[in-house]
């Protein structure tokens, strides 16, 4: 029975509640209250808080969805109104599925040609590195994979519970992640004076302090950066795995958005392909895991959960219980299987589909970029805002320079000021961002995060909104080198 909140698991009820899910209500509300008449200076809600490109407007791929529909639908084997490489990879789909069809089960661990399909895209984009379909488990989303492997690491309470390191600022939902599993967070500050940069020495300082409550096993790293852009280079990436292999930690690299760079003389570069270039000492012996989804830029497949994990120098009986773990999904949904395989293997030149694909893909990468130029040159702009440039990924994640009487308000109110100043500019503009709270950040700075992998118009009525209402903020408040005359901020709440 759970007749109490006693008798609830006292793991879940030591979950972190986040400020997200408070902002969504509010945007929920707003959104109701439009549809019921209320006037409103606004038409409609515009939510970029977090990484779902097609619920902001984005087009999915053309290839993707038409491979997909003839697989869901079968009899569209025979129209010749579809491109003859859609058709002919349906039906090899097809009948990797049992039963032919993709409403039957599959492996725990995934469709073994899909499987192999990601191996060979490992080795192509590694330039040559072998990767084996057997290291490879797919999962329904790469969170889903994340956890089993914490589920797999936690172990102990007090000093001797399973620690991760985990950079400050991180992925929004990876401390609520973190609770689930029953793991401590370690944290390890980026460097924002140098764009979000990852420090060796802080690397150090973030594993001592940690030893002295937990026992951390583990280091989690996302390139590009989740959500703060940055992109690591070779030399970056080769002090991680040297700090990993000295310390005897797993690295868990989350590598979802390794299709989106654009800074300039930025390039992605996998971890497991510097690993394999550090000779014998290191790649026969650092454990790695690294992650990758559907959710990534180009694919923008948020909805379609699946994503997969390879396993690097793992010990095959605990590979074993990864597989077990996963059984308790039985499977991952067969049409998010299907997707990855297409991501991974997407046309080719000279395949019916192949220019149709390639401009879809360009002009996706070429609006992000453009964004991200855009957004950063137009937030440092504005007074009591400060923006790094993002070199990949599809996140800004700016700071907040706020006046006292915000900072003043959210305690009255009891919540950050963050979260207070994404409240505001929700109920005032219709703009729901996400609060750089939720992203672990507990320096007593104050930060938003933003999508960028918007459409351009969007992304346009995004900024004039949150100009309008950040300029008005500014003016009710008194603000260091403005000598403005505050109003009541209560008014505004």
């Amino acid at each position: 029975m759970m007749s109490s909140l006693q008798h609830l698991n006292p793991t879940v009820k030591g979950i972190r509640e986040s400020a997200h899910s408070g902002l969504q209500s509010l945007a929920a509300h707003v959104t109701q209250e439009i549809a019921q008449g209320v006037q409103k200076p606004f038409k409609e809600v515009i939510d970029i808080s977090s990484g779902d490109p097609h619920k902001a407007g984005m087009k999915p791929i053309s290839f993707v969805r038409q491979v997909l529909a003839v697989c869901l639908h079968p009899e569209l084997l025979g129209n010749k109104t579809l491109p003859l490489d859609v058709r002919l990879r349906a039906q090899r789909l097809l009948e990797v599925c049992d039963g032919g069809s993709v409403g039957s089960y599959t492996d725990s661990s995934g469709i073994p040609h899909v499987r192999q399909s990601i191996a060979e895209f490992i080795m192509r984009r590694d330039v040559g590195v072998h990767s084996h379909a057997k290291d490879v488990f797919i999962s329904a989303g790469s969170q889903r994979g994340l956890m089993v492997i914490l589920k797999l690491l936690a172990s102990g309470e007090g000093d001797t519970q399973t620690g991760v390191l985990t950079p400050r600022p991180c992925p929004h939902t990876l401390p609520t992640l973190l609770d689930d599993a029953g793991v401590a967070l370690v944290p390890y500050q980026l460097m924002e004076d140098r764009g979000w940069a990852v420090d060796l020495s802080e690397l150090h300082h973030a594993l001592k302090c940690g030893r002295g409550g937990c026992n951390p096993r583990a280091i989690y790293i996302s390139n590009p950066g989740t959500p703060t852009g940055h992109v690591q280079d070779w030399e970056s990436i080769e002090e991680v795995i040297r700090f990993a292999a000295a310390e005897r930690l797993l690295l868990l690299v989350d590598e979802v958005y390794q299709d989106s760079v654009y800074g300039q003389g930025k390039e992605f570069i996998s971890f497991k392909r510097v690993l394999f270039e550090m000779g014998k000492e290191y790649s026969g012996t650092v454990q790695m895991v690294s992650l990758h989804s559907l959710s990534s830029a180009c694919m923008g497949e948020c909805g379609l959960r699946a994503g997969y994990m390879e396993l690097v120098n793992m010990d095959p009986e605990v590979t074993h219980f990864v597989d077990t773990m996963l059984c308790t999904d039985i499977s991952s949904p067969v049409t998010g299987q299907l997707a990855l395989d297409l991501m991974v293997n997407p046309p080719r030149p000279g395949d019916p589909s192949n220019d149709t694909y390639t401009q879809e893909i360009l002009l996706i990468q070429a609006t992000l970029s453009q964004n991200a130029q855009q957004a950063h040159e137009f937030l440092n702009d504005l007074p009591g805002m400060s923006s790094q440039q993002a070199k990949g990924g599809i996140y800004l994640y700016p700071r907040l320079h706020l006046p006292s009487e915000i900072i003043e308000k959210a305690k009255e109110l009891e919540v950050e000021a963050c979260v207070l100043y994404c409240q505001m500019l929700l109920k005032e503009e219709g703009v729901f961002l996400g609060a750089g709270c939720q992203n672990g950040e507990t320096t007593g700075k104050h930060y938003l995060r933003l999508c960028i992998l918007v459409p351009a118009d969007t992304l346009e009525e995004v900024l004039a909104r949150l100009a309008s209402f950040h300029l008005r903020l500014m003016d009710m408040c008194p603000y260091p080198d403005r000598g403005v005359k505050g109003r009541d901020i209560g008014d505004t709440l």
